[in-house]
């Protein structure tokens, strides 16, 4: 079946249909990974999102049971150069095509990625559809471009009711912002006593659990459009160790007087970052679309503790005077290399010097 992927400056892509049949308006964004198309696909980061993989082939190991990062992944489409239609791994269970018919999320393939990634890096991210060729196009790009997209993905993708995981170690209050089955996976590892809450917990509500540490998790959109949440921060650092991920880290910034923007076209895939403190340089997973104004941030409130390599972006911060710290990439390593694992060892310290010291 033939498809068009039509963007906002009036550019199109014709390509051939497959996974869901429905047509979609999101923002179309590339990532670069060569690897973990589950897990980018199932992320709540990408909520919204029309996904451009710029690795040629996607699919080849089909869909397995425990790349998940979410069950009801919430991603508007995903364009492919190529898409597999037979899978070739031992943990497969089904395919792509499969898998993305069962969810309703459309795929179109046979696309120059390429052309349409330089396309993406000139003009920044925009709206984007991907719609039945035999519509009528004008009609179709008329649709397109009156669409107005969302703002309240955080509360699409958070969970609506607390719910507990429950472990020997820690107690971790987890703020749920679109959270990663990988980052919970990381803390289970290290015997923590689990509990998750929804976006909009209040920090009473926060303190009465009498956590040992709170993590603000990743999750999709603009920072500034969840004011509560930044409040609730203002009011919890200092009284309990704090940790952001990703759209956390935003927020923690936000908290502290810091600013945020969107970037032309984000980070999406694996990008390197340097630790300042050591020289270190590590690769990381990443998948956002805003982040921190390196200007706005108060050395007396804040230390710049990451910068990614490529853009100089802001990819880490420390509180100077809290236990509290924050990294723009995601640090489970889903999809990507295991170099930042060692951030969830430095939560686990950070919440043993302060259980120590008070």
């Amino acid at each position: 079946m033939k498809r068009w992927l039509i963007l906002e400056d009036g550019t199109y892509f014709e390509g051939e249909g497959f996974g869901g049949t429905s047509n979609v308006i999101g923002e179309i964004v590339f990532t670069t990974g060569m690897t973990g198309y589950q897990e980018t696909i199932t992320s709540q980061s990408t909520n919204g999102q029309i996904v451009t993989f710029t690795y040629p082939l996607i699919g080849n190991c089909g869909i397995n049971r425990d790349d998940f990062e979410s069950l009801s992944p919430t991603c508007k489409g995903i364009v492919v150069k190529e898409h597999a239609r037979l899978a070739s791994n031992w943990r497969s269970q089904m395919t792509l095509d499969e898998f993305l018919i069962r969810k309703g999320i459309p795929g179109i393939a046979g696309i120059d990625t390429r052309a349409l990634t330089r396309k993406i890096r000139e003009k920044g991210t925009m709206k984007a559809s991907i719609v039945d060729a035999g519509d009528e196009f004008h009609h179709a790009y008329d649709q397109l471009k009156a669409a107005v997209l969302p703002t309240n993905q955080v509360e699409q993708v958070s969970t609506v009711k607390p719910y507990p995981c429950p472990g020997i170690g820690h107690n971790v209050v987890i703020l749920d912002l679109g959270l990663k089955h990988s980052t919970m996976q990381e803390l289970v590892k290290r015997e923590c006593n689990l509990t998750v809450l929804p976006f909009n917990a209040t920090a009473e509500e926060i303190l009465e659990l009498s956590p040992d540490g709170v993590l603000l998790t990743n999750g999709p959109g603009n920072p500034k459009n969840l004011p509560t949440v930044v409040e609730m921060v203002k009011e919890i650092q200092g009284k309990v160790p704090l940790f952001g991920i990703a759209l956390g880290h935003q927020i923690f910034a936000l908290a502290n007087g810091a600013d945020t923007y969107k970037m032309t076209f984000g980070h999406h895939g694996n990008h390197p970052v340097r630790q300042l403190e050591t020289g270190k340089v590590h690769f990381s997973s990443q998948g956002h679309g805003f982040a921190v104004e390196k200007t706005s941030v108060d050395p007396d409130q804040l230390t710049v503790t990451y910068l990614e390599i490529n853009d100089q972006s802001i990819e880490g911060l420390k509180h100077n005077k809290y236990p509290a710290f924050s990294v723009q990439f995601q640090p489970d390593a889903s999809p990507g290399t295991h170099d930042a694992l060692y951030v969830f060892d430095e939560f686990i310290a950070m919440m043993d010097t302060w259980k120590e010291q008070n």
